[in-house]
C-alpha cells in the first residue's frame, strides 16, 4: 500500500489531498512501485530557497525538490520512498509538480535522460 503524507497548504490551486495520493500512486505505478511512504510538504520560497541552496548548491527558490530515502535494497519496515518539497508561490501547476516530483523519487532525471521523464510526466498529467 501506499502511504502519502501531504503537509502544509498549497491554496486555493492546490489539487486535494486524495488528488496527490492519485498522482504519487500513478508516477510510482509507472515504476512497479506499489508500496511505501511518501510525504508531499507546501512550503514558502524562503524554505525552498534554503533547500535548493543546501542541496543542490543553487540559489534562489525552485518550484519543486524531491529528496529519496530508501534505495532499492531491502528496507527494515515500510520502504520510505521519499519527500516532495513543493513551493506554489514558484509553480505553475502544482499538479505537474506532485508528479514531477514523484518520477524524480522513482529514478527517473530529466536533466540525463533523452526526455522520457518529461514525456512520461506530460502523457501522466492527461490521466
Amino acid at each position: 500500500m501506499l502511504d502519502v503524507d501531504v503537509i502544509g497548504e498549497g491554496g486555493p490551486e492546490a489539487p486535494t489531498p486524495a488528488e496527490v495520493e492519485r498522482m504519487v500512486g500513478i508516477a510510482f505505478a509507472s515504476a512497479g512501485v506499489d508500496e511505501g511512504h511518501v510525504a508531499v510538504e507546501y512550503v514558502d520560497p524562503d524554505r525552498i530557497a534554503s533547500l535548493n541552496r543546501e542541496f543542490r548548491g543553487r540559489p534562489g527558490p525552485t518550484d519543486v525538490l524531491s529528496f529519496p530515502v530508501d534505495g532499492a535494497g531491502p528496507a527494515a519496515g515500510p520502504r520510505e520512498l521519499g519527500d516532495i518539497v513543493i513551493c506554489p508561490a514558484h509553480t505553475d501547476d502544482l499538479r505537474e509538480a506532485v508528479l514531477h516530483g514523484a518520477l524524480h523519487l522513482t529514478g527517473m532525471d530529466h536533466e540525463t535522460d533523452d526526455g522520457e521523464m518529461l514525456a512520461l510526466q506530460a502523457e501522466l498529467l492527461t490521466w
